[in-house]
């Protein structure tokens, strides 16, 4: 990347909910931005934490203990392993950080499912 990027702006161009876009690299993590509304489903990821970061609105991240919430600008690392279910009542923009063999629906496979080359663009 020789450009500065905007995850904001990034975010909010996409067309579709829920189908994450990888916009930089760092050593073995992708940087990527997705715009949200409505109820992800439940996933884990079993060996990777996943950086939550609202870059627009709000986003409840419900976990088999209780939830927490996201206001703009706050962020939270879901840690490896734990079962956790995305939802944004209005849309929401968001920044995720997560190594490059992160699944991006995890241990579950649904029509939400994205590939890495997906996730690049490349497909």
């Amino acid at each position: 990347m020789s450009s500065a990027v905007s995850p904001k702006a990034a975010a909010a161009a996409l067309a579709e909910y829920w189908s994450p876009r990888v916009i930089g690299e760092l050593d073995e993590s992708y940087m990527k931005v997705a715009k949200l509304l409505g109820t992800f489903g439940w996933h884990s990821h079993d060996d990777e934490d996943e950086l939550f970061l609202v870059l627009d609105g709000r986003l409840r991240i419900e976990l088999e203990t209780g939830a927490v919430e996201l206001e703009q600008g706050e962020l939270f690392v879901m840690p490896k392993g734990t079962r956790h279910n995305p939802v944004a009542a209005a849309e929401c923009l968001i920044l995720l950080i997560e190594r490059k063999s992160t699944l991006h629906t995890g241990n579950q496979v649904t029509e939400r499912t994205r590939s890495i080359a997906q996730q690049l663009g490349a497909a």
